[in-house]
């Protein structure tokens, strides 16, 4: 059984939640007897188009893109896809971004199975013109695919109204968080339990806003930390810097692992303002850890996080909710509770890669 992976930056993880996913489903197909090969983008010129070596028992295919930007990613697509002709198996592709290029596997007669990430045109933060492309890539995604899937049932219900099939639903996965070193708490000046934590991209999709004027009154003793990379000359990032008090944080972007999982690990609560999207990686992991969770009240969030947690729907509906967390314990103690009993239902790894490995298996025989 032979596996191509496509769409991603590549693997070992290092950028997103595809790359994670990736890491993790190529590794546990490989001890289950399958070939899996992972296209991987090349930054720094160390391989030649086409180069393959192996990695954990996955073949690495490179390819380097000599644009930067959107062009680059489509430029990096586009010879992925002319690779994986010649090659023999199945095609996971991650996300429709460029799912035109699919139709030369369509073409060629391959399986494909899409994943089909999140409304990707619906997101304020693009133009016009990216709009409409992602719009259109959308639909041919998800009638290109032999198999789409939704990693949430919203998600699967947008998909299933823009194509004659039904989609497969599996969400994202993450590992169950029991411990993390709280020696790493003293480097920003915050003590265990005593303060809040964001994890996200600084846009207003996010409600970065709304949380920074809602943590800006914060009971005494508690803080709130807001990661995130913060661009200067950018109006959102400085309206969200100038609404935040002497109890919000801003430390940048922390891109280590076992930090981020500090500082997620032994947070009151984990902040999470998403308004569009699906199964958030974020979320599902802030859920592993345990965490109580303030998220924006919307479908997607609803259906991730379950109902025992806390919700807001503007800066003062936050700043209400933060009240109650930084109160007793107690008032969170339910909430915690009940994230990592949706984490153990819903969302741990061993369910998520067992579902795509039952979806693939199905379309081998079709192969």
């Amino acid at each position: 059984m032979h596996l191509n992976i496509i769409g991603t930056r590549g693997v070992p993880a290092a950028h997103g939640g595809f790359e994670t996913f990736a890491d993790y489903l190529s590794r546990y197909l490989v001890a289950k007897g399958w070939t899996v090969n992972v296209y991987c983008q090349d930054d720094d010129g160390a391989y030649e188009d086409g180069e393959q070596d192996m990695w954990k028992g996955v073949t690495r295919t490179h390819f380097q893109a000599k644009r930067s930007g959107p062009v680059g990613t489509m430029e990096f697509d586009l010879k992925c896809i002319r690779h994986v002709l010649t090659q023999p198996g199945i095609d996971l592709v991650l996300g429709y971004n460029t799912a035109v290029f699919c139709v030369l596997e369509r073409f060629k007669g391959r399986r494909i199975l899409m994943n089909m990430d999140g409304i990707e045109w619906k997101r304020s933060k693009w133009g016009f013109a990216p709009k409409v492309w992602f719009f259109l890539n959308e639909l041919i995604g998800a009638n290109l695919a032999h198999v789409a899937i939704a990693d949430h049932p919203e998600i699967a219900k947008h998909v299933q109204a823009r194509c004659f099939k039904t989609p497969v639903m599996i969400p994202y996965g993450s590992d169950e968080i029991t411990a993390a070193d709280p020696a790493y708490l003293a480097t920003y000046g915050i003590d265990s339990d005593k303060y809040l934590v964001s994890i996200a991209r600084i846009e207003p999709e996010n409600s970065i806003l709304e949380l920074v004027q809602g943590a800006a009154s914060l009971p005494e003793g508690f803080k709130a930390m807001v990661l995130g990379k913060f661009d200067a000359e950018n109006d959102y990032h400085r309206a969200v810097k100038a609404a935040g008090g002497d109890n919000v944080i801003f430390p940048g972007a922390i891109y280590d692992p076992v930090i981020v999982q500090a500082l997620r690990f032994h947070a009151r609560a984990y902040l999470h303002g998403h308004q569009v999207g699906g199964t958030n990686p974020s979320l599902v992991e802030a859920l592993g850890a345990g965490n109580a969770v303030l998220a924006h009240d919307n479908k997607f969030n609803r259906w991730t996080a379950g109902p025992d947690q806390f919700y807001f729907s503007d800066g003062a509906g936050a700043a209400r909710a933060m009240q109650t967390i930084c109160g007793p314990k107690e008032a969170v103690q339910p909430a915690r509770n009940a994230a990592l009993k949706r984490h153990k239902e819903t969302f741990q790894w061993h369910q998520i890669l067992g579902a795509y490995e039952n979806a693939l298996k199905e379309q081998m025989v079709k192969a």
